[in-house]
Order: C-alpha cells, then sequence, then structure tokens
C-alpha cells in the first residue's frame, strides 16, 4: 500500500514537472563574428546546468562561413537525470559595415541530429525508484541572425583595458522527434518550433582570446506536452579566432 502511495504521488510529481522542463536541451548557439577569408573560430560553453557546447566556424571567402557544432550533458540529480547529445552543421553569409568595418551581421542556416533522455526518480523508505523514463532522438532544422560590435568599449581591470564586444543571435529552430518511448513503450512523436533569442558579451584577453557570456530565451510556438520550450541557455565560453580583419585599438 506504501509503495502505491508512493507511485501515484510520483506521477503526479511528473505531470506537474512537464510544464517546466522539456526532451529538448537548446545549445549555445554559434556566434563566430567571422570577418574576412580564411578566420577560423573555435569556442566551448558550459551552462549552469552542465550542458557543455562546442562551436567551430570557418570563412571559406570574405562573405562565406560554415559552422560545425556539438552539445552534450549528463546531469544526475536526486529526483531527476537528464542526458543529452547533439550535433549541427551549417553555413550561411556574413559581412563587415560601418566606418571602422567593425559591425558584423551574419546569416546562418543548418540541421542537427540529436537523443535526449530523462529519467524521474523518487527516494522511498524502500530504497529509489523509477517511475518516469523518457527516450527521445530528433532531427533539426534552424536559421539564424546575429548581429554583433567589435570593441566599441573597454573594461579597465588591474591597470589594463579589455575591449568589450556585443552581440545579438536571434535563432528559429524546427525540431521534431523521430522516435519516442516512454518506459520502453513506444509514444506519439511531437515536433515543435523554438524563437531562440541570446544576448552575448565578450571580453577580449588578448587578440586571439576572448572570454564570452551568454543569456537567452527558448519560446515554443506550439503547445506541446514534452517537445516544449522548457529550458533556456546561460552559460560561461571561452573563444579562440584566428585571423580576420585588424581592428583599431579600443580607447
Amino acid at each position: 500500500m506504501r509503495k502505491s502511495l508512493y507511485c501515484l504521488a510520483a506521477c503526479l510529481s511528473v505531470l506537474a514537472s512537464q510544464g517546466c522542463s522539456s526532451v529538448y536541451m537548446p545549445n549555445t548557439p554559434s556566434t563566430p563574428m567571422l570577418s574576412a577569408k580564411g578566420e577560423l573560430s573555435t569556442s566551448a560553453h558550459v551552462t549552469l546546468k552542465g550542458n557543455a557546447t562546442f562551436n567551430s566556424a570557418y570563412a571559406v571567402t570574405d562573405h562565406v562561413g560554415v559552422l560545425v557544432s556539438g552539445a552534450m550533458m549528463n546531469n544526475d540529480t536526486k529526483k531527476k537525470d537528464f542526458r543529452h547529445n547533439l550535433l549541427e552543421v551549417g553555413g550561411g553569409y556574413f559581412t563587415t559595415f560601418g566606418p571602422e568595418q567593425n559591425r558584423i551581421l551574419e546569416l546562418y542556416a543548418g540541421v542537427g541530429q540529436g537523443s535526449s533522455d530523462r529519467t524521474f526518480k523518487h527516494n522511498t523508505s524502500e530504497g529509489l525508484v523509477t517511475y518516469d523514463r523518457q527516450e527521445v532522438t530528433f532531427r533539426k532544422l534552424f536559421f539564424q541572425v546575429n548581429y554583433s560590435s567589435k570593441k566599441k568599449k573597454s573594461l579597465r581591470l588591474f591597470g589594463e583595458k579589455y575591449p568589450l564586444n556585443y552581440g545579438t543571435a536571434l535563432r528559429l529552430s524546427y525540431v521534431s522527434m523521430d522516435e519516442f518511448y516512454r518506459n520502453d513503450i513506444a509514444q506519439p512523436t511531437e515536433d515543435n518550433i523554438f524563437f531562440e533569442p541570446v544576448f552575448y558579451t565578450r571580453m577580449t584577453l588578448n587578440p586571439w582570446v576572448q572570454l564570452q557570456y551568454t543569456s537567452g530565451s527558448n519560446f515554443g510556438l506550439k503547445n506541446r506536452d514534452f517537445m516544449s520550450a522548457g529550458n533556456s541557455v546561460l552559460s560561461i565560453g571561452l573563444i579562440i579566432n584566428v585571423g580576420g580583419k585588424s581592428l583599431k585599438k579600443a580607447d
């Protein structure tokens, strides 16, 4: 009887949790700030939840860039385990403009493939009880617009000036489940369209290395039970850019 009550309470708990979580975990989008042919940008970001994203971009010409991104997470807590993997590839157009050519506009589109599984669990007097396991594989299409400005302001720290760069990435992602299993039983698949705006600030440590803080939201344009907009982006990252246009030193 006690075990049945625990299971009932667990089921009610997972129904409540579905309104604020999702099987989809957005990655930190690629914001390479490419400016010239031959420029290479690589970065690594991690969120407070432990979602790690690795981005790489290369300028094939003075206006065409290609992207490769990967993300992974393995987060185990007392009440929920969440595992996530994602791989993206894409490409697009970039250009610099402004009086000092220090403003950058980037337009990228691409595809992705990923998987996630989350397990809800409950501690009882009889031990750990797993009461809901959700396993998903999915495909992704995305389009994003990046706008950024290089070396507009500087931060003085320990007697040194560190140029600050600012940017915004507006991304639309269409995510569709390939397979969805709940407690090893096949479920109807879901899809959603996500609007994922992020804002980032970079502090230039030297001409090639920058520290980036990214914050953003995730909005689902469809009402879904599992493929919903329950996770956002809040990350710290390290970026390395080699090549590109040299800019005037910030004041």
